[in-house]
């Protein structure tokens, strides 16, 4: 059978599975749409979890990031999984222990005061449409390649599927879709590792496979991949920094505080029925996501290995153009790879030196999705990946839409403007907000802004700049005021989105003409996406100072905060 054909099959017969779940697990209730009623078995939580956080960026852009930043990208590995611990441990039980349904909610009733709920719920916007702008990249990208339709076809079927499953089912329906994607997203991403572990090395296991000698030969993996990155004029592999050991430290800071304050992540720990399912699902779903994260090293290294060794079969002796493979001309054809002949020799020469580079242009995101095409594998396993490339996107896309509808119709509708309307009238409003949302992230994806194009690390720098400390203080400081809070907030989200509009040329404050003329990275060399733990910083101690020459909080709200954190039993504290 052949690869399109094999794709369509493949790819609706998971379409189906969602929609089928979707139907099966339909809303009744806001209960059901916020939280899926708060009967989910942790385990089964830990899944949707994993799949829920595991985007387009974990499936296609992570690995994809590793082959060419080699060490300096093990800041996402450490980053993203480091913050499920904090997640698990400070954050998760204490606000499932609180009982409600939102980050704005909580947030709102810590802090006695409605505008704390409307800046939280202008963060949590901010840092949700960032991520989902990614999503809906690698819905476009993977559709535009495997089922052969142009970017803005893809997208726009995406967001149908989207949009079914999402806004008929809620959590609900989306909880019990993502435990299903988990499935398809983490078979399509370890099937062909194995493949190609065992072609380089002849070991099943990638993890070991990386740490391994070649298939035949005396010669180490990594060894064999810095020998041929040095010799193309590229950094060594396995020891090049991402820009500098302090830009690697505040960029793993910024993913492990913004994994923990991430809005769509923490609504999921409201789904389960006790408090200790909570800190449980997050220790499944850190196991869940272990598997991917811990097969991703391997899979970029042996993709760049068989990239490099596929442009350059043996040393010196370049890959001829006219004789360039099929999966290079398939990949031409998307526009995410190509090759400019400058010398006219009608060879590939890849090379870091501008001067002699044959000018070859390679999107990284094409790395995981194109890496079995490389290896030569089945096309049954190509179009398993392309399956599990749209489930990760799908998955997350549907959790952050939720996390914006549920802000929109449950914080400020019910929350704030309309305090009495019925549950029915909330429910057809979330389902309403929902599809809004869906329509505007369709249009995002179409015509990205120029600050959040081809990133979603800022979307983790801006939750941890915004309410990750926020929801620390929260918990564990009853003296933390309202207008601490809230100066906190406003100071940690903007000075960040300053640095990043700065950055990229796009601020337009009048009166700041000189801000142009700084260089980029220009905060002691730390780069955007990793500027959040700064605007973090900046938020602990604005919150902090403000709360020091304010009026302390209520006697209730210590109530609040004991009772969030104190164990059942200990001082009268209750369990919600």
């Amino acid at each position: 059978m052949d690869l399109r054909t094999l794709t369509y099959l493949v790819v609706g017969a998971s379409f189906l599975l969602y929609v089928g779940i979707a139907i099966w697990s339909r809303a009744g209730s806001t209960r059901d749409f916020y939280v899926a009623g708060g009967g989910v078995h942790p385990v089964a939580n830990g899944m949707a979890t994993a799949a829920d956080w595991m985007s387009a960026a974990s499936f296609i852009s992570m690995a994809g990031m590793i082959a060419f930043m080699g060490y300096g990208g093990s800041v996402f590995l450490m980053g993203w999984t480091g913050g499920f611990v904090i997640l698990a441990l400070l954050l998760a039980p204490y606000l499932r222990k609180y009982g409600k349904f939102t980050v704005p909610e909580f947030i709102g009733d810590r802090y006695y005061s409605r505008l704390a709920r409307a800046v939280a719920v202008f963060c949590l916007v901010i840092c949700s449409v960032t991520y989902v702008i990614g999503q809906m990249k690698g819905i476009g990208v993977a559709f535009s390649r495997f089922l052969e339709v142009d970017y803005a076809t893809g997208l726009l079927t995406g967001m149908g599927i989207v949009f079914f499953y999402a806004v008929l089912g809620g959590m609900k329906g989306i909880t019990y879709t993502q435990i299903a994607q988990y499935c398809v997203l983490i078979t399509a991403f370890t099937i062909p590792a194995i493949f190609i572990s065992l072609q380089l090395t002849g070991n099943p296991v990638p993890q070991l496979g990386l740490g391994s000698t070649l298939a035949g030969e005396d010669t180490w993996l990594l060894d064999k991949l810095d020998a041929i990155v040095v010799d193309l004029g590229f950094a060594e592999y396995t020891t090049h920094e991402r820009l500098s050991t302090l830009n690697m430290f505040a960029f793993t800071l910024t993913l492990m505080l913004g994994t923990a304050g991430l809005p769509h992540v923490i609504i999921r720990f409201f789904t389960v029925p006790h408090v200790r399912d909570a800190r449980s699902s997050a220790g499944w779903a850190l196991l869940f996501i272990a598997v991917l994260y811990t097969t991703a090293p391997a899979v970029a290294a042996m993709a760049r290995l068989n990239l490099m060794q596929t442009l350059e079969p043996q040393p010196g002796q370049h890959l001829v153009y006219e004789e360039r493979p099929e999966w290079f001309r398939t990949w031409e054809a998307t526009g995410l790879l190509g090759v400019d002949d400058r010398d006219g020799d009608g060879r590939i020469e890849y090379h870091a030196d501008p001067e002699v580079n044959e000018l070859v242009t390679l999107d990284r995101d094409i790395i995981v999705l194109a890496n079995p095409e490389i290896a030569r594998l089945p096309n049954w396993v190509i179009a398993l990946v392309a399956a599990g490339g749209l489930a990760a996107a799908l998955s997350t896309a549907a959790g952050l839409l939720l996390a914006i509808a549920s802000a929109i119709s449950h914080d400020l509708l019910k929350g704030m403007l309309m305090p009495r309307i019925t549950e029915r009238q909330e429910l057809a409003a979330s389902r309403t907000a929902m599809a809004l949302a869906v329509l505007g992230a369709g249009y995002l994806g179409l015509h990205p802004p120029g600050f959040a194009a081809g990133t979603v690390a800022l979307a983790f720098g801006l939750a941890a700049a915004s309410l990750f400390p926020a929801l620390m203080m929260g918990i564990f400081s009853a003296r933390v005021t309202r207008e601490g809070a809230i100066a906190g907030m406003l100071a940690g989200i903007g000075v960040t989105l300053f640095y990043v509009f700065q950055h990229k040329g796009l601020l337009f404050i009048p009166g700041t003409e000189f801000l142009g003329s700084l260089p980029a990275n220009w905060f002691f060399g730390i780069e955007p996406n990793a500027f959040g733990v700064i605007g973090a910083a900046l938020n602990f101690a604005v919150a902090l100072s403000v709360s020091r020459v304010t009026a302390p909080p209520p006697a209730s709200v210590q109530v609040l905060v004991d009772s969030i954190r104190v164990p059942v039993g200990a001082g009268g504290a209750q369990q919600h």
